[in-house]
């Protein structure tokens, strides 16, 4: 994301006209909130084969829900969520597919209509802070521009709110640090910065997308707290991007699993962790370091890179890396398919050879 002139930093972490005073939010069990429909990103470059980033992706975020979207950098999530808000330039890639707000398809509003529905509807913590953040503009300027021109406030009543906001999101002597440019802060305290503009306006649906990379283990552990009770308090829905599984355990009510630009699993997290069928899923489980594991055991990494892929169009992309392919693997695309589920939503796999269920084997 490319750095910008004061004013537009405000427009393209938390871009609306009028904030949410008064607005009306869903209530749990209204319908989702969003739902993203077949949604593709390819790019292209001239005399090169074009690269779909984002394969007929759909998914579903009900009001007041946390659905993580999980898997190795290069599957698609980021993409996916810049799809979403609308920030991807409009040259060199295809956009195709619905994304459904509140009755609303984001994909054919106007740049200008876009930028009304950022900030009050949807808003995004940026995964790096010190390209989103305007380098010679102070953080205070930055969070009160957001907060004078969405909730009406004057550049004095403003002030104190954007002090709070950075006190809640865990910035110590919060008044000294509004006059501090972004380079006085730590990768931590900018990333804090950013999330702060994202809650300002307190929107409908907030997409983080990796909120806590740049954070140590205490104040992650703040932020997904701060982030719960948002839920939680607002009905707000949240859309988080991460590859580390314990972030999806301890926030995410519904988890899916890209790879490849495509969605292989989907289910409630509790079943996810408890059982998953995907090789995929069930390596990135394997892969974590266990506390109660015996000393000196090694991990079991998933083998190979995102790069060692097979076309979806006529194979399982994984199936260079999986550790149980059969040979219908590398000749036939596995279509996603709804499964049986312990809870209300039924989960969904795409795989020819899944990992057994733990309670059909007994």
């Amino acid at each position: 994301m490319a750095r910008t002139t004061s004013g537009s930093t405000a427009a393209t972490a938390t871009d609306a006209a009028g904030a949410g005073d008064g607005r009306r939010h869903h209530a749990r069990g209204e319908g989702p909130l969003l739902r993203v429909e077949d949604l593709t990103v390819e790019f292209t470059r001239q005399g090169q084969e074009s690269f779909t980033a984002v394969d007929h992706v759909t998914f579903e975020v009900q009001p007041g829900q946390t659905v993580g979207l999980v898997g190795e950098s290069g599957c698609g999530k980021s993409v996916t969520s810049l799809a979403i808000m609308g920030l991807l330039p409009h040259r060199g890639n295809k956009v195709t597919g619905r994304v459904d707000f509140d009755g609303t398809d984001l994909l054919t509003l106007s740049d200008k209509q876009m930028r009304d529905r950022r900030g009050s509807d949807v808003a995004m913590i940026f995964q790096d802070p010190l390209s989103s953040l305007n380098p010679v503009v102070p953080i205070g300027l930055q969070v009160t521009e957001v907060i004078e021109r969405h909730r009406g406030l004057k550049r004095s009543e403003a002030r104190p709110v954007a002090a709070d906001l950075l006190k809640r999101v865990g910035i110590p002597d919060p008044d000294r640090r509004l006059k501090e440019y972004p380079h006085q802060l730590s990768g931590g305290m900018r990333q804090r910065a950013l999330i702060a503009m994202a809650l300002a306006c307190e929107p409908r649906l907030l997409i983080a997308d990796e909120p806590t990379t740049a954070l140590d283990v205490t104040i992650q552990a703040q932020i997904l707290m701060l982030l719960r009770e948002l839920v939680e308090e607002t009905g707000t829905a949240l859309i988080m991007i991460t590859h580390d599984l314990g972030v999806v355990a301890g926030l995410c009510d519904r988890v899916n699993v890209l790879y490849g630009g495509r969605i292989v699993e989907r289910a409630d997290r509790h079943e996810l962790f408890a059982a998953p069928r995907h090789p995929y899923t069930n390596g990135l489980l394997a892969s974590i370091p266990r506390l109660d594991a015996p000393r000196g055991e090694r991990l079991n990494p998933v083998p190979g890179s995102v790069a060692d892929n097979l076309p979806w169009t006529h194979a399982c992309a994984f199936a260079p890396r999986c550790s149980q392919p059969i040979e219908i693997c590398r000749e036939q695309t596995p279509e996603l398919v709804d499964e049986p589920s312990r809870s209300v939503r039924p989960r969904a796999l795409r795989c020819h050879n899944p990992v057994p269920n733990p309670e059909e084997t007994r």
